[in-house]
């Protein structure tokens, strides 16, 4: 099929590659590169990108909804009123294919990808698009974010066999599910140097009928290279490797990468990537005392400022926006996804931890004011996600980003009101408008906004610092704080006006229990309980509507209903190793916070349950799925970089080791150091593509440390050893709190825990390293002293 291809561009930051993990395997926004399509047995084609419009009805009354009208998608509901004849995912497609002797035309993506809508508009609402499909093709649509799975599997043969991979992503399968041609996102017809979706579909037909057999064996040779290529096994090595090894390896690829002046690790796009900064705190804490050490702790605190300061952060209404096309985090791709708020609001509260800096404190807590906001379930769970596009005004074609942006006659009417004492004639707007450069003819180059959506339009971006700012108009730099914090809340009320972006009210297992521990350790660190209540409430919406109590088993999703219901998809789509692992890492944390073992004991079942389910007894290492729910596909997986949301693998290792400290059963443990044997040939190998499990082999070589708080959980002196531990930055602990009842559960998991004891009735802290036991403190700055040694 090489007689359609044309060269590809080269994309950054659209591939899962082998250097830096940027998390940029969703694609790009609209403004970020031109995408020219290309197409070959060996796959090739530029990603698409993210989101835009909302659910559409039927453009025309008398169109009839196809099947996937019967689906909870949002994203496969966006697609229910196409005149192409779509399938989900499942056996009656793929009987359908045997039967007829049809490829399988699969397309996957997700409801807030622009790209997906773009290809969805201009090819998959068309008539004679459609009758192409449905005469020579058996159509399956996949929401990838319900069937990861399906999505992994066949981007590895997307990006093994071109340039990179994205979405949507669009795949040929033989009736056997055997990959043999695939791409991204196409036109719908021919261009001077790209080839049309419509070219595509009548290239591929035909060669289907001529060279059926020839395609086949191609198939099934592609098949068999990337079952050796993704192999992932312990095979004759006995250990992982040093620790030491690859931190020093990791830490200098990311140093090489390193953007001095605005920080992150690439020129454009920039993603926020929380694995990176996550390793370069861990590495800054065991090298202390050395320059490597120095520089990476100053590497991850000017990233954080320079991309709070940016236009990637809403500065009107909190929370992060996907990733950044330009190197200084000015325009954003404007989707906002609840991964990223998880990840980041853990990021920054550490970055306070660690320099004290209520900046990013404050960063943190406009994350999770933003979740509560806009990504809450009234039951307690989190929405997946917020579209990049909205219409300007009611009834217009939704615009990327027109829900953020702003020109300056509009905040020049919203806020005319004089300042006194400046030094010259000025008024709130003004003020606010040099704050955050905003200009006449906007501050969004031509080069990044290539249809002219966005001309006179300005994202808002920190361009001086408080004390600047003031000095320029000679004011108190307290003043103009309020001032700024004013004008931003008459932006944010003018704001909610607006015609809203599409909200995806898919709830996804995984990603609930990365927000759990968003709450929970920003609650915990910052001492709000009403965050650590937040965690708690949505710990409490997964157990109640996303796990099945007679098999143990995670679902992988829920849908707001109406009405505030919670509804499921019948069957319900199990959850996948991701699922398990992020829930058991939330569990974990809101223990930590809340001091409740119940969450504690659920982790404890979940971990069993994924043991039972994923774990490779021959290989090492835990698949992606389940064997019995990916039956059919050409690949089991192990998911082998930590990109935007961190390798399950990766998280499993730190859960086990966590667990470990929590039991002391031996078996997580030896499960955890197989399963970092397993790893080590990609960690030798680049060490940088997977720097969250880079850091579970250094918490495994090191020894966690275990800190025993024995008093009262409602006690004040209880609750401040309990803060102080919070209060510092140790990655590597387990935090148990003794409250002397013999039966409890933690009493029987670590029998020791009976030996300690209270200094004079108050509450004491014990910390146990190395098989090793310090003196018993009662002094939280004492107890402080200790922790930062």
């Amino acid at each position: 099929m090489s007689h359609l291809s044309s060269p590809p561009p080269k994309h950054k930051g659209e591939h899962k590659g082998h250097g830096l993990p940027r998390g940029s395997e969703r694609g790009s926004s609209s403004r970020d590169k031109d995408r020219s399509a290309t197409v070959s047995s060996s796959v090739s084609m530029p990603a698409g990108g993210k989101p835009s419009r909302t659910s559409c009805p039927p453009s025309a009354p008398q169109k009839t909804p196809n099947r996937l009208i019967h689906e909870k998608s949002p994203y496969l509901l966006q697609h229910a009123y196409n005149p192409v004849d779509w399938y989900p995912w499942g056996q009656e497609a793929f009987d359908k294919a045997k039967k007829e002797n049809k490829p399988v035309f699969l397309s996957v993506g997700y409801s807030t990808c622009h790209w997906c809508h773009m290809m969805e508009e201009e090819s998959f609402q068309n008539e004679e698009i459609g009758r192409l499909l449905n005469e020579d093709f058996v159509s399956v649509k996949v929401d990838r974010e319900e069937r990861p799975d399906v999505d992994k599997v066949f981007m590895t043969f997307v990006q093994a066999t071109s340039s990179g991979g994205g979405w949507p992503m669009n795949v040929w399968l033989t009736p056997s599910l055997q990959p043999f041609v695939g791409g991204t996102y196409f036109p719908p017809e021919d261009g001077l140097t790209r080839v049309g979706f419509r070219t595509v579909l009548t290239r591929i037909r035909d060669q289907w009928k001529q060279n059926k057999n020839t395609l086949l064996e191609n198939s099934q040779r592609v098949t068999t290279a990337l079952l050796a290529r993704s192999e992932i096994s312990v095979g004759d090595r006995q250990v992982p490797p040093s620790a030491a090894t690859m931190n020093t390896r990791c830490f200098q690829q990311l140093d090489e990468g390193y953007d001095e002046e605005y920080g992150g690790f690439a020129e454009a796009p920039k993603f926020p990537t929380p694995v990176i900064l996550n390793f370069l705190f861990s590495y800054w804490l065991s090298h202390r005392i050395t320059q490597d050490g120095s520089r990476a702790q100053q590497m991850a605190l000017h990233t954080l400022k320079m991309m709070a300061n940016g236009g990637i952060r809403d500065h009107v209404g909190q929370g992060f926006h996907r990733y950044s096309t330009d190197r200084q985090w000015h325009i954003p791709h404007f989707e906002k996804m609840l991964y990223d708020q998880a990840q980041l609001s853990v990021v920054y509260s550490q970055a306070f931890q660690i320099s004290g800096d209520e900046f990013y404190s404050d960063v943190a807590k406009g994350i999770l004011q933003y979740v509560t906001r806009s990504l809450s379930h009234r039951s307690g769970g989190f929405y997946s996600a917020e579209d990049a596009d909205s219409p300007p005004e009611r009834g217009m074609k939704p615009k990327e980003g027109a829900f953020y942006v702003w020109t300056v006659k509009e905040v020049q009417q919203l806020l005319p009101e004089p300042v006194g004492g400046a030094s010259e004639p000025l008024t709130t707007g003004q003020l606010l408008m040099k704050h955050y450069g905003l200009t006449e003819a906007g501050n969004i180059n031509s080069t990044q906004d290539p249809k002219g959506e966005l001309q006179g339009q300005n994202v808002l971006t920190v361009r001086y610092s408080l004390e600047l700012t003031a000095a320029r108009f000679g004011l108190d730099v307290e003043a103009v704080s309020t001032l700024l914090n004013a004008g931003l809340e008459k932006l944010f009320q003018a704001r909610k006006h607006r015609p809203k972006a599409h909200l995806d009210s898919k709830m996804l297992a995984a990603w609930n229990g990365l927000m759990v521990s968003g709450f929970a350790v920003t609650g915990a660190v910052l001492g709000m309980d009403k965050l650590v209540t937040q965690a708690t409430n949505g710990a409490k919406f997964l157990k109640r509507h996303m796990f099945d109590v007679a098999s143990g088993r995670l679902k992988r999703a829920c849908y707001a209903g109406t009405g505030g219901a919670v509804e499921h998809s019948n069957p319900p789509c199990w959850g996948f190793l991701e699922d398990y692992a992020f829930v058991v890492r939330g569990l974990l944390d809101l223990y930590e916070a809340s001091q409740e073992s119940s969450w504690l004991e659920w982790a404890l079942r979940l971990q069993d349950t994924q043991d039972r389910l994923f774990w490779d007894s021959r290989g090492g290492g835990y698949f992606c799925s389940e064997a019995d729910l990916g039956a059919g596909l050409p690949l089991r997986l192990k998911d082998d970089q930590d990109g935007a949301e961190p390798s399950a693998n990766s998280v499993s290792a730190h859960n086990l080791l966590r667990l470990h400290g929590f039991t002391g059963h031996k078996d997580w443990m030896d499960k955890c150091v197989c399963l970092l044997t397993a790893f080590s040939e990609r960690m030798r190998r680049v060490p940088v593509a997977l720097p969250e499990m880079v850091r579970a082999l250094s918490a495994q070589q090191q020894t966690l440390k275990q800190i025993v708080i024995c008093g009262d959980p409602q006690g004040k002196d209880t609750k401040a050893l309990v803060q102080c531990v919070h209060s510092v930055y140790i990655p590597n602990k387990v935090l148990i709190l003794a409250d002397g009842d013999p039966s409890s559960f933690l009493s029987r998991q670590l029998p020791f825990l009976g030996t300690l004891r209270r200094v004079e009735d108050r509450a004491t802290a014990y910390i146990f390293e190395n098989q090793a036991c310090s003196m018993p403190i009662t002094d939280p700055c004492e107890l402080r002293k200790l922790l930062h040694q």
